[in-house]
């Protein structure tokens, strides 16, 4: 079987060494002058992994995508929308499967990145969403995990699922595609969170964060007609212990690395997320007390320490 993975930073590398590793046939494009493609082109490998010399390493996004009929795609969320006219301008997409693997939402528009994706190419067009716990650093090492695959398309989703499930990785595949994105999107806004918690040593109150984070945004999720249970598994509350603790997670390290005063370069996700969560709260009407507060935190620069004891210190009220 052939997959193409359009991207090469970190989980797009990953997703490569990935199906390759299970039997796939790999092509693995990043964008032309991408100091991520040359530096996998002179030394197969980067901070995360080494590819095997089977997987092609291309710039040509043409050649690419015409290379399978599975595209898995890992780049920027608010890259997606241009990305998709780029992909929509090649007029060859007829019978091809997108796999989104991104996690956030589009800003200005509070859109899910399959909505987006399905504007630019297509109603017609058959997407997936595959999300969940899980590091690369984790998974190069062995240590396996359970993610979900999901789909409005249920069929795709199953067939999905069989074609990459392995013992290092045993999928799920997802009923509620709405909630699925929401879920998988706003864990990283709690992961700045629990790291602005980790910056004052305010650890302990993780265990708080974790309940009122899944209440608020299974609010959501309801009030935007998905179901409200499904940000209690893999792709919200399933994704925190990687998302609130791990290391390894660039939003939990950029929210305790704002509060300790230490630039942070990498990608972090829920910065902009929560400008379309907050989008969201406003256009549905559902109160978001902790995305509010770090919206505040990280874009109006209110005091870190203020805001997170009102969150925490908020008004009587049953549970």
């Amino acid at each position: 079987m052939k997959a193409t993975v359009l991207g090469c930073g970190r989980w797009g590398t990953f997703h490569a060494w990935y199906a390759n590793r299970i039997g796939h046939d790999v092509v693995l494009w990043g964008r032309t002058g991408s100091r991520h493609l040359a530096e996998l082109q002179e030394e197969r490998k980067n901070e995360y992994l080494t590819l095997d010399r089977a997987v092609r390493l291309t710039d040509d996004l043409e050649a690419a995508v015409a290379y399978a009929d599975t595209i898995i795609i890992s780049i920027s969320s608010q890259q997606l929308r241009p990305f998709g006219k780029q992909l929509a301008a090649l007029g060859s997409l007829h019978g091809k499967q997108f796999v989104l693997c991104m996690k956030g939402l589009e800003i200005g528009t509070g859109k899910r990145l399959t909505e987006v994706l399905e504007e630019e190419i297509g109603a017609e067009a058959r997407i997936a969403v595959w999300v969940g716990p899980g590091h690369v650093q984790d998974f190069t090492r062995g240590v396996p995990n359970c993610m979900v695959i999901a789909s409005r398309e249920q069929a795709l989703a199953k067939e999905l699922v069989a074609r990459f499930k392995s013992p290092l990785i045993r999928f799920y595949y997802g009923a509620d595609l709405l909630g699925t994105e929401i879920g998988a999107a706003a864990k990283n806004v709690i992961g700045l969170a629990a790291g602005m918690l980790d910056g004052y040593g305010y650890g302990s109150l993780k265990g708080a964060l974790m309940a009122r984070g899944t209440h608020e945004l299974s609010r959501l999720i309801e009030a935007m007609g998905g179901d409200r249970m499904t940000v209690y598994g893999l792709s919200h509350l399933g994704d925190y212990e990687a998302t609130l603790f791990s290391q390894h997670s660039n939003n939990r390290r950029f929210g305790e690395d704002l509060i300790r005063g230490v630039p942070f370069t990498k990608l972090a996700e829920g910065v902009y997320t929560v400008e379309a969560l907050m989008a969201l709260s406003q256009q549905y009407g559902v109160e978001l007390p902790i995305c509010a507060t770090v919206y505040a935190i990280v874009h109006e620069h209110k005091s870190p320490k203020d805001q997170l004891m009102q969150l925490f210190l908020r008004a009587t009220r049953a549970e």
